[in-house]
């Protein structure tokens, strides 16, 4: 979706690296039904490739805007800046993230000291359903600010945010905002990125059944949303308590929508809890914020996240012995 709202306003031209869909859709496109666009029928970036390109080695000219909306999974290699390295030129390059969690950028800014890295948080309700198949149902909300980096100016930082919102809602059919304060929204964000989403990736029920299970939102996503406003207040981010009920019940009941953890679970994929619980867990401990409830989700999350590893062979354990008593 992001890059179709991109290449729809004409102020862009749009590189896709496309993984596991790559051949189909360079064959027939996206086809996509969306709340925003209608539907759209073979829908094609300007380059489809499979991998970053090396723009020095390949004599590409310098990507202005390099937008990152892979899953972040910093306990699992290839890191992302292992993986975009290739393509960012030092000093240019605006490196935009727009993924989830917490102190995403840490590591971003440390491998590219000289490039300005953006905040990009995004609500947009989409799916692929099956290979090249998008159905987009909420619409596409993206705010947008500069991750605050000391060896660059900040007037610099702040104008290429401004310039990334004009670009991506050039085409009147989304509503970028530009948003400086990006602690504040990032932290809004985790009410239902550390809370909700990781509840219904643990119990297996989604947006809309979590709702009508008995006790479940009281006794296990409320208590999660009023330690992360907690941890938030203790950064410095005051967020209303009126935001607790409006993420509860932003889906609809009869969506019956699985958040992207629980659909990653579901898929046997990796999740990224690390910095949607862990680093708000570990903000919030550091501020001496009681966060029981966070606490329990991180450490059953780390469990699953352990068992998927060791299924994927990236742990190994010994051979089952029979320890069966002989006589």
């Amino acid at each position: 979706m992001a890059a179709l709202n991109l290449q729809y306003g004409g102020k862009a031209s749009v590189t896709a690296i496309l993984r596991s869909n790559y051949n189909h859709v360079t064959k027939h496109g996206f086809n996509i039904r969306s709340i925003d666009h209608g539907v759209v029928k073979g829908f094609r970036p300007d380059t489809i490739l499979r991998k970053v390109p090396d723009v020095a080695s390949e004599g590409i000219p310098p990507y202005k805007f390099i937008v990152c909306t892979t899953k972040n999974i910093p306990d699992v290699s290839p890191t992302l800046e292992e993986i975009i390295r290739p393509a960012v030129t030092p000093g240019y390059s605006v490196i935009v993230l727009v993924q989830n969690g917490l102190n995403i950028e840490k590591p971003t800014i440390a491998a590219f000291p000289n490039n300005i890295v953006l905040s990009g948080v995004s609500f947009c309700g989409s799916h692929e359903v099956k290979t090249g198949e998008i159905v987009h149902e909420d619409s596409d909300k993206i705010s947008v600010g500069p991750f605050k980096n000391s060896t660059i100016g900040s007037e610099e930082q702040s104008q290429a945010a401004k310039d990334f919102v004009e670009i991506y809602g050039a085409g009147g059919k989304c509503a970028p905002e530009y948003q400086p304060n990006v602690g504040w929204i990032r932290w809004r964000k985790l009410l239902y990125n550390a809370c909700l989403n990781p509840s219904c990736a643990i119990t297996d029920l989604d947006t809309g059944r979590i709702q009508l299970a008995d006790g479940v939102v009281d006794g296990l996503v409320r208590p999660a949303m009023e330690e992360i406003r907690a941890g938030a207040k203790a950064c410095g981010h005051d967020l209303p308590q009126d935001l607790v009920d409006f993420m509860i019940t932003m889906d609809p009941v009869t969506m019956y929508n699985p958040p992207s953890m629980q659909v990653d679970i579901r898929k046997g994929r990796y999740s990224e809890y690390q910095n949607c619980v862990g680093e708000p867990l570990r903000e919030g401990l550091k501020h001496g914020v009681p966060m029981p409830t966070l606490t329990v989700l991180y450490n059953i999350l780390s469990a699953i996240q352990w068992h998927t590893k060791q299924k994927n062979g990236l742990i190994q354990i010994p051979d089952a012995v029979d320890h069966t008593a002989t006589t």
